[in-house]
């Protein structure tokens, strides 16, 4: 409801004309802003899908297996503490495998936006790993 409120602050703010009926306006609003949140999260689930299919098999036995227990949870997370843009980026990159060209018209934004994004959530996640001294 809050969203709700929030557009019609701002199409008040802008000028425009309010709507005749804004109940039916309000109906109209709050459903479009659920059918985007159910979008927004099947596509995570879509997303989510496909790293579970991309997951190499465990490995067993001695050091090895327990490092790279270590580093895929530090990885996890530094992932989750990074802004939803970035991590999505990275996930898509190279857990996906997509090419940036991939990753741009996947997200509907320019590939340089993708390459700066990428850029950034690297560096972060360099550092994130390199302050826990996992790596």
């Amino acid at each position: 409801m809050q969203q709700v409120r929030l557009r019609l602050l701002e199409r008040a703010a802008s000028g425009a004309e309010a709507p005749r009926d804004v109940s039916a306006w309000a109906a109209v609003v709050a459903s479009n802003l659920a059918m985007d949140w159910h979008r927004a999260r099947r596509r995570q689930e879509r997303i989510g899908e496909r790293l579970a299919s991309l997951r190499p098999p465990e490995h067993t036995g001695g050091d090895s297996g327990e490092e790279t227990k270590v580093l895929s949870l530090a990885v996890a997370q530094g992932l989750d503490e990074l802004p939803d843009a970035q991590r999505q980026i990275l996930v898509l990159r190279f857990y996906a495998d997509l090419p940036v060209r991939g990753i741009a018209e996947e997200l509907g934004i320019p590939e340089g936006t993708v390459k700066s994004r990428l850029h950034s959530a690297v560096r972060a996640l360099r550092t994130r790993l390199h302050e826990d001294e996992v790596v």
